[in-house]
């Protein structure tokens, strides 16, 4: 049993509604116009390097019992992925600009629309993806001990957490915080345009995440122009701690990896506009802390519905989060995040109207104390 920090109490910002699940083919998309000038003045000319096309999908080998595009990128953990056609989602890992799409069996398969290399931007794509985690595994494991968790499996397969670059989870997160959809999307936007264009796809600009160095010449008056509120501190602030430390920033966070979880959410806590909620999202999808439970109040009525219901219309404080969490941990185990990550997309309203009503009336038994 892992000891958690107890989150402070934030409203995770719901996701808009991801399309229906049955898959469907899309045309290929045409290849990239030229890169977009750069959005602010004082931003460094992007790169006029041209992409390299490699016009063909490839079928990934992953079936949608392992990978649902829909219930793993519209979901909450990244902003970064746009949806560029039907059951197609398109976006940057590291330098290589790709397309992710569901064929008619229900596998994916993936486009390089631009790389430096082809061999790197396939690996980069399955460490992204996670793939060394079997998802129906962990799903057979929850389900035993879980039998609401049995029934939603049926219905919502392939929700897969992701494998994301430190720094980059780090600044959505900042973006995240008290705040919607709509709006976390345009301040990440923002950001990612200060990185090398990669090319365009679906109507949509893709840009290489901006290094540390390159974030670190944006003032905060330029991101309180932009719309960051006082977002703009907490990014500015982050930025100058992390290019403080000895072996770079980048170099710093992949390290909280190798850390236990208690250790890692109490290092990202240092920085700047990070509380234990949000450490825990970086923690989830960035740092391998597959039991890393973020709790806002969205996941405390869920624990309060079905792992807790003594607690029912108590008030959430730091303690009661800290209970949540162990909740959790104690149910589903090492993996509890992922499991979390499934209950609190079949509790969003996108999702129930698409599962049957019986599922909101299982009552779930007491969770046993080990």
């Amino acid at each position: 049993m892992h000891s958690l920090k107890p989150p402070l109490a934030m409203k995770r910002p719901r996701p808009p509604s991801p399309p229906p699940l049955s898959p469907a083919s899309t045309k290929q998309t045409s290849p990239p116009p030229p890169p977009l000038k750069s959005l602010h003045p004082n931003t460094p000319p992007i790169s006029s390097k041209k992409p390299k096309s490699h016009p063909k999908w490839v079928p990934l080998n992953l079936s949608q019992t392992e990978l649902s595009l829909p219930l793993t990128f519209p979901t909450g953990q990244t902003f970064r992925w746009k949806q560029t056609g039907p059951l197609q989602y398109t976006g940057t890992i590291g330098p290589h600009l790709l397309s992710l799409k569901h064929l008619q069996n229900g596998g994916v398969s993936y486009f390089i629309h631009f790389t430096p290399s082809e061999s790197a931007a396939k690996l980069a794509l399955l460490d992204f993806l996670n793939v060394g985690i079997s998802l129906a595994k962990l799903w057979e494991v929850f389900s035993e001990n879980d039998s609401r968790f049995a029934e939603l499996a049926k219905y919502l397969k392939g929700a897969r957490v992701l494998r994301q670059d430190p720094v980059e989870c780090l600044v959505q997160f900042l973006c995240s915080s008290n705040n919607n959809i709509g709006r976390i999307t345009k301040m990440v936007d923002f950001i990612s345009s200060l990185g090398t264009h990669l090319g365009s796809v679906g109507g949509f600009d893709f840009h290489e995440f901006p290094s540390l160095e390159r974030l670190s010449a944006v003032s905060e008056e330029e991101l309180r122009q932009a719309g960051f509120g006082y977002r703009a501190k907490y990014i500015t602030g982050t930025v100058d701690v992390l290019q403080s430390k000895p072996d770079g920033g980048a170099q710093w966070l992949l390290s909280l990896r190798k850390f236990d979880l208690q250790e890692a959410i109490d290092a990202l806590c240092t920085l700047p506009g990070v509380g234990p909620k949000v450490a825990a999202c970086i923690a989830l999808f960035s740092l391998d802390q597959h039991h890393a439970i973020p709790v806002d109040t969205h996941v405390w009525q869920i624990a309060t519905k079905y792992l807790l219901p003594e607690l029912a219309g108590a008030r959430l404080t730091p303690k009661l989060c800290s209970r949540v969490a162990e909740a959790f941990v104690s149910k589903y185990g090492e993996y509890a995040g992922w499991a979390q990550t499934l209950l609190f997309i079949a509790d969003l309203p996108s999702q129930k109207a698409l599962l049957p009503s019986h599922f909101w009336d299982i009552k779930e038994k007491k969770i046993c104390q080990n």
